[in-house]
C-alpha cells in the first residue's frame, strides 16, 4: 500500500473511533429531537413554553412522583426546623454505573417538605431533628403523588 492511501485509512479509522467514543460516553449529545405529535417546533425548544406546563409534563410521563413529606413529634406536634435527606437511585448510562443521588430540605414551621419530582421506586427518606430519634426508612414509591407522614421518636434517657 502507498503511505498516502494508508495515511486516509488510518485517518478514517481514527475518525470513526472518536464519533463512537463521543456517542458512548455521552449519549444526549447524540440523540435527535423530535417534535411529538399536536405540539409546533417552537415548543419543543427549551424556554419557549411556561415553567407549570414543564411541571406538568414531568409528572405525567409516568416516570416520577411529587412527594410531601409530614414531620411530626410524639405529641403529634409538628417538627419546624428538622434536616429531611431523600436519596434515589438515578440511572446511569451504557458505561457508567447507577448512583444514589440525595436531596436535601429543612421542614417549614408546619413540619413539612414538598420534594420535587424524583423517579417512581425505592426511596430512602431520612430525618434529623434536635432532641429527637433520628429517622431512615426505604419507601416502595409507585404513584404520581403521594404524603408520607413520619413521627419522630423522643430519646431514651441515660442515667
Amino acid at each position: 500500500m502507498r503511505p498516502r492511501t494508508l495515511r486516509r485509512v488510518m485517518f478514517s479509522l481514527l475518525a470513526g473511533a472518536v464519533i463512537l467514543a463521543v456517542g458512548l460516553l455521552a449519549p444526549d449529545a447524540c440523540r435527535a429531537q423530535t417534535n411529538q405529535p399536536g405540539q409546533s417546533s417552537t415548543q419543543s425548544q427549551p424556554g419557549a413554553a411556561d415553567k407549570s406546563s414543564q411541571k406538568d409534563d414531568q409528572t405525567s410521563d409516568g416516570t416520577t412522583t411529587r412527594l410531601r413529606i409530614r414531620v411530626t413529634n410524639p405529641e403529634d406536634k409538628p417538627v419546624g426546623n428538622a434536616s429531611v435527606y431523600v436519596r434515589f437511585n438515578q440511572p446511569g448510562s451504557f458505561l457508567h454505573k447507577d448512583k444514589l443521588a440525595e436531596l436535601s430540605f429543612k421542614t417549614n414551621e408546619d413540619g413539612s417538605v414538598k420534594v420535587p419530582a424524583v423517579p417512581r421506586g425505592r426511596i430512602l427518606v431520612q430525618v434529623i431533628a434536635k432532641g429527637l430519634h433520628t429517622y431512615g426508612k426505604w419507601y416502595d414509591i409507585e404513584k404520581d403523588q403521594d404524603t408520607i407522614e413520619i413521627k419522630l421518636e423522643a430519646p431514651t434517657h441515660w442515667y
